[in-house]
């Protein structure tokens, strides 16, 4: 979420004045603003920006399903990744001043459905497949000339997900999931019995490898999704379990660049309610507090970065999304639904939309 001001200083001086009278009214009277991919009543699909109080402030259409959104100030736009293995990502102008611009996948790739910009706004980095090697990809793409596509570097593992840009601003962490897919078999999950999941940190400037972190060996079919990173500058991550379900590993854990890498112990009852799955990481605007979501589990979870448990507990059907607000968390739902957690108290809102698995804070 940005701040109003400087969401709009980002997005233009003419935002506001392409706004319709109540989506300017909305933005006036809102201090944060999130933006999540959504399905629409009518079954098409689209992106949304939205106050702090549930005020839509605007929206895009999408050819397809979407799955992340990532927004960057200095280069005044944001885009939106297809859902694996979707071939498409959308670049839009947070003012309404330009048309969005669709870029399509490369020969022999597909999305991974998130990616990250440079601190200058200059260069796009997305995860990719290169499906018929099953190999990941971080896509290079030149936001400076139209976003054309100008390299690529390897993950070093198959099924790369979330990516995130560590707080020196060279450094990119990768969740390599483990999986194969390929677009010829939709989602399917091609390699469960050798999946290979890790943690990977690269230099985004030559693509270098600089640590690769696995956990235990028994934990191969533990497939590591989704990141955030604390005020210590650990990468906690959640996982999903492709393993028996008569099982019930711990699927949340940090990873640091000095080559640690845990899953800390949730309690008996807390971890089966997740049901074998988490769908989304956050960290709390301080640092101090990670949340992770349970759609399968209908289960909300703020973690205590430091005492390593959790200190709040809360049910939302089909939640998934989760940002940090000024002092908790958000949390959507695939049911159209937004609602506070840990945070001051805040009136839960319903929409005529469905929201995707992410909600980010812009900025």
């Amino acid at each position: 979420m940005w701040q109003r001001r400087a969401f709009l200083q980002a997005a233009g001086a003419g935002f506001a004045a392409s706004l319709l009278p109540r989506q300017a009214l909305a933005l006036e009277r809102t201090e944060l603003v999130f933006a999540s991919a959504v399905q629409t009543r009518s079954g098409g699909y689209g992106a949304v920006l939205l106050g702090e109080a549930g005020e839509l402030i605007a929206s895009i259409t999408l050819p397809d399903r979407g799955h992340d959104v990532t927004i960057s100030q200095q280069a005044g736009r944001g885009v939106v990744f297809a859902r694996q293995p979707g071939t498409f990502a959308v670049v839009f102008d947070p003012a309404g001043q330009a048309a969005p611009l669709t870029l399509t996948s490369a020969p022999g790739r597909h999305f991974f459905g998130h990616g990250v910009f440079s601190p200058d706004g200059r260069l796009l980095y997305a995860t990719e497949s290169d499906y018929d090697a099953a190999q990941g990809v971080v896509g290079i793409y030149d936001a400076t000339d139209g976003y054309r596509r100008i390299g690529e570097f390897p993950t070093h593992g198959t099924g790369p997900h979330e990516m995130l840009l560590m707080p020196d601003g060279v450094t990119l962490v990768i969740a390599n999931g483990g999986i194969e897919t390929h677009p010829d078999y939709g989602r399917a999950e091609l390699n469960i019995d050798t999946m290979d999941p890790s943690v990977v940190f690269i230099d985004r400037r030559d693509g270098q490898l600089v640590g690769q972190l696995r956990l235990e060996a028994g934990l191969h079919q533990l497939s590591i999704r989704h990141m955030a990173i604390d005020g210590r500058g650990r990468v906690w991550f959640g996982c999903q379990f492709k393993g028996a379900p008569s099982q019930s590993p711990q699927l949340v854990g940090y990873a640091s660049m000095d080559g640690v890498i845990e899953l800390i112990e949730l309690p008996p009852d807390t971890l089966g309610a997740l049901r074998n799955y988490v769908g989304s990481v956050a960290a709390s605007a301080d640092g101090k507090a990670i949340a992770v979501s349970s759609p399968e589990g209908n289960l909300l979870l703020a973690i205590d970065v430091e005492a390593r448990r959790p200190k709040l507990v809360q049910t939302l059907r089909s939640g998934c999304g989760l940002a940090a607000d000024g002092a908790g968390f958000v949390a959507s739902s695939g049911l159209g639904e937004m609602i506070g957690i840990g945070g001051a108290e805040r009136t839960p809102q319903a929409f005529d939309f469905q929201f995707d698995n992410h909600m980010l804070r812009v900025g």
